[in-house]
């Protein structure tokens, strides 16, 4: 069905102006006209002024008038639509899980683990355009913090609130958040599916790769992203107003380390890759890479107008309108007025 839309309506409030050039012209007018009744009667002044064209002179306005409002009519940008579209979106669906555990506050990786996780998960929701993006939290139980969304300014937004402090009990439940995600990814949805675990693998509590095999059996792939250095790191807390180190029963520092071995096995169990993080490349991006080579389904299909710009019509009236009133002079033309189409010796006034 067709159908007329201008593209930026709020410029049609510029109409504003027609009437108001009106109202002024007529002022001007009228304040002429007693500025010459100053001088005596107006119909006798203006015989004194025989060449003098009212009429030409509104006629201008007119045109002028006109050739403003195409202009205005041009600016909100008239469409036409002409037939209807359905344009299809494939993509795949992503749950992120991301640990908060205290031991991801270590700074082997800077300016911490958790924070060097949140910024890459970020330039990772930048890269997506079709596909939609979840996320769960997770220490020693698991939570959904965003459920799958295609709203990637709102995901950004929440993942940068993420803080250690959003998990009650302490620990590194893989299991848990791997088993969370798999239950997060859109009803019905029959497209291609993709967990992605994000942590230090360190005092894991669960059996991870048994959730990691279920999930393969469900068709979805597990990915793992290590966090930590093979050296390791202490654990930074505030005790007392202080910043200090989390110590052992013995008051020696303990040093956090990644449990790489874990996080290969339970990449491999959940049919996905593992990747090891380090200060110059957090590793998303080929974790990514290997995502993007999935098959990719219609995630939501959207229906709209296709419209064709009519302003370049409405630019040429008013081209027409201000060329005419150019053109045309206030004044009677001496020439055309010499012309007697009756042959009677009258003057024209």
């Amino acid at each position: 069905m067709n159908s007329f839309r201008f593209a930026h309506p709020e410029y049609l409030y510029l109409l504003i102006l027609i009437p108001v050039l009106v109202l002024g012209y007529w002022i001007l007018i009228s304040y002429n006209k007693k500025r010459l009744e100053r001088f005596g009667n107006y119909q006798f002044i203006e015989a004194l002024m025989p060449n003098k064209s009212s009429f030409r002179k509104g006629l201008i306005f007119i045109f002028s008038l006109i050739a403003a409002t195409f202009l205005i009519f041009a600016i909100a940008q008239p469409q036409f639509g002409s037939k209807m579209k359905k344009i299809k979106k494939e993509g795949i669906q992503i749950m992120v899980a991301l640990d908060v555990s205290n031991s991801m506050l270590a700074e082997d990786i800077k300016p911490s683990r958790l924070e060097r996780a949140k910024m890459a998960v970020s330039k990772l929701t930048d890269k997506l355009s079709n596909d939609q993006i979840g996320l769960i939290v997770f220490g020693g139980q698991a939570y959904t913090q965003i459920p799958i969304t295609s709203d990637y300014a709102s995901a950004k937004m929440f993942l940068s609130s993420v803080n250690t402090q959003m998990v009650p009990v302490q620990g590194t439940a893989i299991g848990a958040a791997i088993e969370l995600a798999s239950k997060s990814f859109s009803p019905g949805y029959t497209g291609s599916k993709a967990i992605i675990v994000i942590t230090d693998g360190e005092n894991h509590e669960d059996n991870a790769m048994d959730a990691a095999t279920v999930a393969k059996e469900q068709e979805i792939k597990i990915f793992t992203l290590g966090m930590g250095l093979p050296q390791g790191a202490p654990v930074p807390v505030i005790k007392n107003g202080q910043r200090t180190f989390i110590k052992d029963n013995n008051g020696k520092t303990v040093i956090s380390k990644m449990n790489e071995s874990m996080l290969k096995e339970i990449a491999q169990a959940g049919g996905g890759s593992y990747v090891r993080a380090n200060n110059t490349n957090i590793g998303l991006n080929a974790i990514f890479s290997e995502i993007n080579k999935m098959d990719k389904s219609a995630i939501k299909t959207r229906q709209y107008d296709e419209y064709d710009d009519q302003f370049p019509y409405f630019i040429g009236a008013s081209l027409l309108f201000f060329a005419l009133s150019i053109l045309l002079i206030e004044r009677k033309n001496k020439w055309l007025a010499r012309i007697n189409l009756f042959g009677n010796d009258t003057k024209r006034s």
